[in-house]
């Protein structure tokens, strides 16, 4: 429009533009405003089935279950014997119905697999829930008192050295609960994700076996934690 003098009376010159983009640089808010969003990857999904001589041997689950503070906040908690499969998720207390909308979503991930949950290890903070479980078709069995499930005990542990290990590499002095929360999930990933030691199968993770999927390394080994 300046070089054919579209605008009468402009006594703005082309080459003034042209020193006034070498100078500013290109219209910032042109840029925000009009710049359209890249198209990003398509998500590329591997798919794994549950071998059938897995399903045939191990396709009654047994469950351990138990409530897990850190800085006292509490997580409801669940490991498979042999499977070796493990849960966490952060619940606001630990009355009768929260415990089942915990164990429900449990049940469900395996049972989406071809497995069937058949018995429930817990302590004696669980005997609410018996009813609740023998309608689904599962029995509970309770530990004697002051005492505890040893597979969760043991587990507990594992994830608790997890997360300190996490935490101690993070440059924090404080830690607000959802990201206590968030460093939980993250440590039970990372456990599902390697071969267990006494797991069923020689290559595939328990994460594998339960959800069908299995980790990238560039979208999940790209980049350090804590970045």
């Amino acid at each position: 429009m300046i070089l054919f003098n579209m605008i009468p009376n402009c006594d703005i010159k082309r080459e003034d533009i042209l020193r006034a983009e070498d100078i500013f640089r290109p219209n910032l808010g042109s840029i925000k405003g009009k710049n359209t969003r890249r198209h990003t990857q398509h998500v590329s999904i591997t798919w794994t089935k549950v071998p059938t001589e897995i399903l045939q041997r191990y396709g009654e689950v047994m469950l351990a279950v138990d409530i897990m503070a850190i800085n006292k906040i509490p997580f409801m908690i669940s490991t498979s014997r042999h499977i070796h499969f493990g849960t966490a998720e952060l619940i606001r207390n630990k009355a009768k119905g929260t415990l089942m909308t915990s164990i429900h979503q449990v049940v469900r991930a395996y049972h989406a697999r071809g497995f069937r949950i058949c018995n429930i290890l817990a302590d004696g903070g669980f005997e609410c829930i018996r009813n609740n479980l023998a309608d689904m078709g599962m029995s509970l069995n309770i530990a004697s008192r002051n005492e505890h499930v040893p597979e969760m005990e043991r587990y507990i542990r594992t994830v608790t050295e997890r997360v300190r290990d996490i935490a101690c590499t993070l440059p924090f002095k404080m830690y607000l609960p959802r990201l206590i929360a968030k460093i939980v999930y993250s440590a039970v990933f990372w456990l599902n994700t390697f071969l267990h030691k006494d797991g069923v199968h020689v290559t595939i993770s328990s994460r594998t076996l339960i959800t069908g999927l299995s980790i990238d390394y560039n979208k999940h080994c790209s980049t350090q934690r804590g970045r």
